[in-house]
């Protein structure tokens, strides 16, 4: 099978792009960890509750 230039530029074009949507969704998983964390919209401390006091 003959493979010329244009056929091996769109191979490494969607292999790349591939690998940067991963590692886009690594760093969306790990951030909205870290979120939750303690200064995440989901914690308990009042300060973060929204109502005054």
């Amino acid at each position: 099978m003959y493979t010329d230039a244009v056929v091996i530029a769109g191979i490494v074009t969607v292999v790349l792009m591939v690998g940067f949507f991963v590692g886009v969704g690594v760093f969306v998983l790990k951030d909205s960890k870290h979120q939750l964390g303690d200064h995440g919209r989901h914690s308990d401390s009042p300060a973060h509750d929204g109502h005054k006091q």
